[in-house]
């Protein structure tokens, strides 16, 4: 059996935006709190920060309302490469979304990246 906590956490991340939800709270790991870091400054989420529960460490992520028609920041969010099926693109080959509106995140083996550049590094 093969899970991909990445993807758990987009749809995690998609379900509550669609719900309308103000706060949401999820499972903290390194991967999870570049995308957030991303997600934050590029507008997404409002903010987020790591809480400590006894044994457990969770992210609690305050959602964005957007100036969309349905009132959300985030309309789609999606992961393009999977366990299954990974994707790799050369930096000339990193997609655009929703015109240039939408924010591609990459991990590279300098990091995890936001946009198009060396300059958008998380790490």
């Amino acid at each position: 059996m093969v899970t991909d906590p990445l993807a758990d956490f987009l749809t995690q991340l998609r379900n509550a935006s669609t719900a309308g939800l103000k706060k949401i709270k999820a499972k903290h790991s390194r991967m999870r709190g570049d995308v957030l870091s991303i997600l934050k400054k590029e507008g997404f989420i409002e903010d987020f920060e790591l809480k400590k529960d006894g044994k457990h460490t969770d992210f609690h992520i305050s959602l964005k309302a957007g100036n969309t028609r349905n009132g959300k920041a985030i309309t789609c969010i999606r992961r393009l490469s999977k366990p299954g099926l990974r994707r790799y693109v050369g930096v000339r080959e990193i997609p655009r979304y929703l015109g240039g509106l939408g924010v591609p995140i990459l991990s590279t083996p300098r990091g995890v990246m936001g946009g198009w550049g060396p300059d958008r590094a998380v790490a």
